[in-house]
């Protein structure tokens, strides 16, 4: 697969390859799973043979991740408004939602922040983001930063390891993982926690 993305990216002019690394970038907010980040890392890797710039790339791949962050959080704000609170969406309570917004308003922007560090969670979110109606423009400057922090690393990555990408695929795939296993323990032990205080709640009652 590395090779074959490398392959198609490298016989791209300088223009084409900023559109693919925006695209990608953008694309895995919105349908992930993408491999925009060994996309990013490729980007990296062309920057060492000088096909491409770093500041160009930092710029792109980050503009691509937060149009894609926020085109969710907007799906996210007028899916709350139309739909949930109409009651239209059966599973998703309007008690369960203010449960939701009153926990983003207490530490989602901190989530925000670290987005882009949470591999496989990124699209979740930011819909949730959307949904407890958080401020756009706090949103947008910490999805911002957030971005040019993890995609300076991995460019960077890009650039060390030239043309090793397997190298960093590999550990990027490891760090994906565990990511995600640390964030389903996270919500199943939230999700224990609230199931206990409500058994709790009726036995006093």
């Amino acid at each position: 697969m590395i090779e074959h993305i490398l392959d198609f990216i490298s016989g791209l002019t300088p223009f084409w390859i900023y559109v693919s690394l925006f695209a990608f970038s953008f694309v895995e907010n919105v349908f992930p799973p993408s491999p925009s980040d060994l996309v990013v890392v490729i980007g990296g890797s062309l920057i060492g043979t000088h096909s491409l710039h770093f500041i160009p790339t930092l710029l792109v791949t980050t503009i691509g991740s937060v149009v894609g962050f926020m085109t969710i959080f907007f799906i996210g704000t007028q899916l709350d408004k139309k739909v949930i609170r109409a009651g239209k969406i059966k599973f998703i309570s309007t008690e369960g939602l203010d449960k939701v917004e009153k926990w983003f308003a207490k530490y989602g922007y901190w989530i925000i922040l670290a987005n882009r560090f949470l591999p496989g969670t990124r699209s979740v979110i930011s819909l949730f983001a959307g949904l407890s109606e958080l401020n756009k423009n706090k949103t947008i400057l910490l999805a911002t930063i957030s971005a040019l922090i993890w995609n300076s690393i991995i460019i960077y990555l890009g650039i060390i390891f030239g043309h090793n990408i397997e190298i960093v695929d590999r550990y990027l795939s490891t760090y994906s993982n565990i990511a995600v296993i640390v964030s389903c323990v996270v919500v199943f032990v939230l999700i224990l926690n609230y199931f206990w205080k409500k058994r709790k709640k009726s036995v006093k009652g």
